[in-house]
């Protein structure tokens, strides 16, 4: 049986996205003109625009549509931003973010990913992305940011890349102890960092951000 995809897609952003109080108009745009299905991997093509997150290979998994509608807008981005992505995964969030700003960098540590994000954003037009094989925790871009988006939960300081932020920059950022994580929108003023909790939610790590184990007597 096949889909209309198109459908699915006005479906996914009015019935999943919209309710999730994601209501600013060139985000909403943006996820009804990516083709989603064209991100994430060949077997789950027919769940695209599920209320999922979907795995990717190495435990990786994308994130649910609400939350990428939700990461996307807490950074509200302008046109001339600069932004950058810390795990790029399947190059979906990264395709929504050349659309909403002026440059984007992405990195990730698998390799595979990289490679294959590059491709489809060449193949879709995106000329303002620049992939890196990278490990966050070992890379330093040289550079600022008027956002920075975070793939992955983390455990410890939800802070720590806020340093690559200029000032007004914004963070998004998931922060806390699995299966209760909060995510946050950190943003660089004059004054320090300003933290601001948005929602409940939970997502796997981002590797080497895991809580240290705990051990029990």
């Amino acid at each position: 049986m096949s889909i209309d995809f198109q459908q699915a897609r006005f479906a996914m952003v009015e019935q999943q996205v919209r309710p999730w109080d994601v209501l600013d108009p060139r985000v909403l745009d943006t996820l009804m003109t990516v083709r989603r299905e064209d991100f994430v991997p060949h077997r789950h093509r027919k769940l695209a625009f599920a209320d999922l997150a979907l795995p990717l290979e190495h435990g990786e998994a994308m994130f649910k549509p609400v939350l990428e509608g939700r990461a996307l807008q807490e950074l509200n981005l302008a046109a001339s931003d600069e932004v950058l992505e810390i795990g790029t995964g399947s190059g979906f969030l990264t395709a929504c973010l050349a659309v909403l700003a002026r440059e984007v960098v992405g990195i990730d540590r698998h390799a595979d990913f990289v490679e294959r994000a590059r491709a489809r954003l060449a193949a879709d037009g995106h000329a303002n992305v620049r992939l890196e094989v990278a490990d966050a925790f070992a890379w330093n871009p040289g550079r600022s940011f008027d956002a920075i988006l975070v793939g992955g939960a983390v455990a410890g300081d939800p802070e720590h890349f806020a340093a690559w932020l200029k000032p007004g920059g914004r963070l998004f950022v998931v922060h806390g102890q699995s299966p209760v994580q909060e995510a946050l929108r950190i943003t660089r003023r004059d004054d320090g960092l300003h933290r601001e909790s948005l929602f409940e939610t939970d997502l796997p790590y981002l590797h080497g951000a895991a809580p240290a184990p705990r051990f029990v007597l």
